[in-house]
């Protein structure tokens, strides 16, 4: 059966990953790619760190990869003629590309979402081409620390927590990386964490505004109220401590992230 995309491609979902870059979400694999890199990105979601990369790489030919065929139309119409890159419809369970076809396999805050991330990281073993190199990064919601505290937002990230695991994925798994990645066969894993932080008042009423949106607008508010996990009153409440964090003047959030770089 199709796995469930907890956080759904609602405008505020696509918010948030839009800002994403090379710079700001795979810096830890950079030095590993040069001019004339081949790259396959897994999960590409609306592709901007897979514009950034495919600048980072080019005249090499990368391939984006997402099971949506809206926010790959999106993507495409974006790409602002990069001419070595290209955009695929497929399944991180069965990437269409040959073996051992690019020099680099890279996945950004996918393996939280999959029921079966081991088998997902074989995939990107069998695409990467002997010497090349396996990098994914994800989230770890469990070490995300906030202030002010506020009891609404501990709320909110259990609520995440428990409607990330419903739907078969793990929300912390930036911790499981390394051994994930042991358990796909790998030769060589090396393990490594890095941080966003949102602080500055630009920051702060993003990020917040972003979550308050996604908490009573987004799929995610959708499976809560059909779970009966959460009211719509809840998430109103939760959407307006949300907003009460991004006002305050001494506003910090952090999301810590594990990365893995691989060799096949």
């Amino acid at each position: 059966m199709p796995e469930t995309y907890t956080h759904g491609h609602h405008e505020s979902v696509l918010r948030s990953h839009r800002w994403r870059s090379a710079a700001n979400s795979c810096a830890y694999v950079l030095d590993r790619l040069g001019p004339g890199t081949d790259l396959l990105d897994v999960g590409c979601g609306p592709g901007t760190i897979t514009a950034d990369l495919a600048r980072h790489v080019a005249p090499g030919r990368v391939v984006g990869l997402d099971r949506s065929a809206e926010v790959l139309a999106a993507a495409r119409r974006d790409a602002g003629g990069l001419g070595t890159l290209e955009y695929r419809e497929g399944d991180a369970y069965a990437p269409p590309v040959e073996d051992a076809s690019f020099d680099a396999v890279h996945a950004h805050q996918v393996l939280q979402h999959l029921s079966d991330p081991v088998s997902a990281l074989r995939e990107m073993r069998r695409a990467c081409r002997p010497g090349g190199v396996v990098a994914a990064r994800d989230g770890d919601y469990a070490s995300m620390a906030w202030h002010p505290a506020d009891p609404l937002l501990d709320r909110w990230l259990d609520l995440y927590r428990r409607a990330a695991q419903a739907n078969g994925g793990e929300p912390d798994a930036g911790r499981h990386l390394l051994g994930w990645a042991q358990a796909a066969g790998f030769s060589e894993v090396v393990p490594s964490a890095s941080v966003w932080c949102h602080a500055t008042p630009e920051e702060r009423d993003w990020w917040g505004g972003l979550w308050a949106d996604r908490i009573t607008a987004s799929a995610l508010a959708e499976q809560l109220r059909a779970q009966g996990l959460a009211s719509d009153d809840e998430l109103a409440a939760i959407a307006a401590a949300w907003r009460r964090w991004a006002a305050a003047h001494d506003g910090w959030f952090t999301v810590v992230h594990g990365e893995v770089l691989c060799r096949p």
